[in-house]
């Protein structure tokens, strides 16, 4: 397994004067998702939870919706010139009659830590279809209750504390129990683990809950709260205008800026309990 995190030599700086110290780094390495033995795509991601990941990118993508879906996924040997593993490559092994995916999913380039669309083959293969809606959801969750979740989430996060540069992203019920955490370098793949790990537990859909990520709320984490049946996005930064086209599309809850005791209600504010419109 590779290392979650680094140490690397630097020279601080501080009121003019230089000392060397070791600094701690959160890694970042390429994987290679391969599906029945053919390559997909490559994520460069913060190692550790790769099966999660590489379940999470195929319900993402529409591939697998529940957990009979994968019948396996394992590291692939041999990924070394001497033979060994170097566990980058992991190959994801689908159930009976589960259709493979299509060639418009293939990336053209690598998927960075920062943005996951950009390697996207074409313009039609950004948009998938969710297996379920998350419009007719009954979640009702109390604005206190959202307004405790960012420091829920930064209180789990154990690699944050030593490196300071990992997203989070958390999926919490709608009286604020976190049910999973996951970190990475990359937003998307952080969220990609959260939904893995619920795939491979036959969690999904993910009713009634709450999915909380540490960064801004973009196009494609909407999208990936759709396709998990997540019915509500709560971000502690701000939302990108099409994420809010798609959160209002599909029947998401989207906030944004939740910090302290005020957060903005971009789509879904009915769900917000005894909040009124003035």
């Amino acid at each position: 397994m590779g290392r979650v995190t680094v140490r690397r030599r630097v020279l601080r700086v501080r009121d003019g004067a230089g000392s060397h110290r070791a600094d701690t780094l959160a890694a970042e390495e390429p994987m290679e998702i391969r599906v029945g033995g053919r390559p997909l795509t490559v994520t460069m991601r913060t190692p550790g939870d790769d099966f999660d990941l590489a379940a999470g990118f195929l319900v993402s993508e529409g591939v697998v919706h529940k957990a009979d879906d994968v019948a396996g996924i394992r590291y692939c040997a041999g990924a070394t010139s001497d033979g060994g593993n170097t566990y980058n490559v992991v190959d994801v092994v689908l159930g009976p009659g589960v259709t493979a995916p299509d060639a418009s999913l293939e990336r053209n380039f690598y998927t960075t830590s920062s943005c996951g669309l950009c390697g996207k083959a074409s313009l039609d293969a950004v948009r998938t279809t969710a297996a379920w809606s998350v419009a007719e959801d009954p979640l009702s969750i109390e604005p206190k209750v959202l307004t405790e979740l960012p420091d829920r989430l930064r209180a789990a996060q154990k690699v944050f504390d030593s490196t300071g540069g990992l997203h989070a992203a958390g999926l919490f019920s709608v009286d604020g129990e976190l049910l999973c955490l996951r970190e990475d370098v990359g937003r998307h793949n952080a969220v990609d683990k959260v939904v893995g790990h619920a795939l491979r537990e036959g969690l999904l859909p993910l009713r009634e809950t709450v999915l909380m990520v540490s960064g801004r709320a973009s196009f494609e984490l909407v999208q990936k709260a759709v396709m998990a049946g997540i019915p509500m996005l709560a971000a502690v930064s701000a939302p990108s205008s099409l994420a809010v086209d798609l959160a209002e599309e599909s029947g998401l809850t989207l906030v944004g800026f939740l910090r302290g005791s005020s957060m903005n209600v971009y789509t879904g504010a009915e769900r917000l309990q005894g909040v009124p419109a003035v």
